[in-house]
């Protein structure tokens, strides 16, 4: 079977459905008209179908002709609460936008699902299909877990994989992942400094909560740069700061809201008490108080090493050498199918998406109002997603097969002994 060319065959389909879903984008965890349309998709194909009951998740098993275990793969389905400008004429008028490729991923594993019912009697094994929402800050992922997404098949996947595409730094259809650490931790500082208010013209009669949060603000990256190592590194970024009403009147109170990204579970655990005794520490310096809160949001998305070099060849020998290329560093962006790789081995691949003719380096990208995805991955991701399954359950079959040969040689070898 060539996966790549029936793939190929689907492409008017895909572009349809992607550019549909592109333009009913909805957020968060309850997304009804997202799951209709996969669920449109997915009628009358052989496959075992259920959804979620906290979220409007999908979950479908595909039963292999042979027997064997069970592979996962993951598309999210969930939008932005971003104004899209992109001109484009499927674009979402909705205040929401696909900023983040969702679309593409669940159009890709649609198409997936397609090809391998059409070849399930060549799989040895099942495959399960996660139709993801709430990826964007919502821990959909964890939701679909406690809901036994695991368990969909009747045994625990031995392998999981996910793709997803990026709209800038790499070239349209390329192919990129690396064992281990492949994704950054994402946390939250919230920070709220209680001063007294007073005067613009006589602070001394008040107490500035203002400066006292600017000062956080400064203090933390100087902290942060003479405590952690570079090549195990921290990135904060504060992204809120609100405080005042008017010129000449100090405030009552200030807050700030940081994005925590980290790469090891040793920094995350330092950083997390770190920033929190830097603003206490401020707050007592300037004789204000603090309300400082780490909220831990999704864990670092760490590839099983094994699973990323499988994945890897796979796209090598199906859809060419020149298509992929290691990861030279993990992306300081996050994703909550970390969960899932936090319970399973496997990997997840970025695909390179910029739109045709653009500048890969100065495409806007992912999250950006103006970001814009290139339809022709479609098939090359379908492709991917299908011959992951494909070659990782005959894999195993090929390792089972080995194992029973080993011993039945060690048990002949051994009749003869006296």
């Amino acid at each position: 079977m060539n996966l790549l060319d029936d793939a190929r065959a689907l492409s008017d389909d895909l572009v349809r459905l992607r550019r549909s879903l592109h333009r009913i984008p909805e957020t968060g965890l309850d997304l009804p008209r997202t799951q209709e349309a996969v669920l449109a998709e997915l009628d009358g194909l052989p496959l075992e179908v259920r959804t979620g009951d906290s979220l409007s998740s999908v979950t479908a098993v595909l039963r292999g002709g042979q027997p064997g275990p069970a592979v996962l793969l993951r598309g999210d389905m969930d939008a932005l609460p971003v104004a899209e400008r992109t001109g484009l004429d499927f674009a979402a008028d909705s205040g929401r936008m696909h900023a983040c490729g969702h679309d593409l991923h669940t159009t890709m594993l649609t198409g997936a699902a397609k090809l391998l019912c059409a070849h399930r009697d060549r799989l040895a094994g099942d495959v399960v299909f996660m139709f993801q929402p709430g990826e964007e800050g919502y821990n959909g992922a964890g939701h679909m877990l406690a809901e036994g997404l695991l368990d969909a098949s009747g045994t625990r996947p031995v392998a999981a994989y996910a793709i997803h595409v990026i709209s800038a730094g790499m070239a349209s259809g390329q192919f990129r992942t690396r064992g281990g650490p492949a994704m950054a931790a994402s946390n939250v500082l919230r920070v709220t400094v209680r001063g007294a208010g007073g005067h613009g013209s006589m602070p001394y009669r008040a107490k500035d909560p203002v400066q006292a949060a600017c000062a956080m603000v400064t203090e933390i990256q100087t902290w942060i740069t003479r405590t952690f190592d570079v090549f195990d590194p921290v990135v904060l970024t504060v992204g809120t700061f609100h405080a005042g009403t008017k010129s000449n009147v100090i405030p009552d109170t200030a807050s700030f809201e940081a994005t925590v990204r980290s790469f090891s579970d040793a920094a995350q655990a330092r950083v997390k008490d770190g920033t929190v005794e830097v603003c206490r520490g401020i707050a007592a310096a300037y004789g204000v108080g603090v309300d400082a809160e780490f909220i831990e949001v999704y864990p670092v998305t760490v590839n099983d090493h094994t699973e990323a070099d499988f994945a890897g060849g796979v796209v090598r020998e199906a859809l060419g050498e020149e298509r992929f290329a290691p990861m030279p560093n993990p992306l300081a962006g996050a994703e909550d199918f970390s969960r899932v790789l936090d319970e399973v081995p496997g990997a997840m691949l970025m695909l390179g998406s910029p739109p045709a003719g653009a500048d890969p380096e100065t495409s806007p990208n992912n999250h950006s109002p103006l970001a814009v995805f290139d339809d022709a991955v479609l098939a090359d991701g379908t492709a991917a997603y299908a011959e992951l399954a494909v070659r990782r359950l005959r894999q195993n079959r090929r390792d089972e097969t080995g194992q029973q040969d080993e011993v039945r040689q060690q048990d002949e070898s051994g009749r003869g002994a006296p």
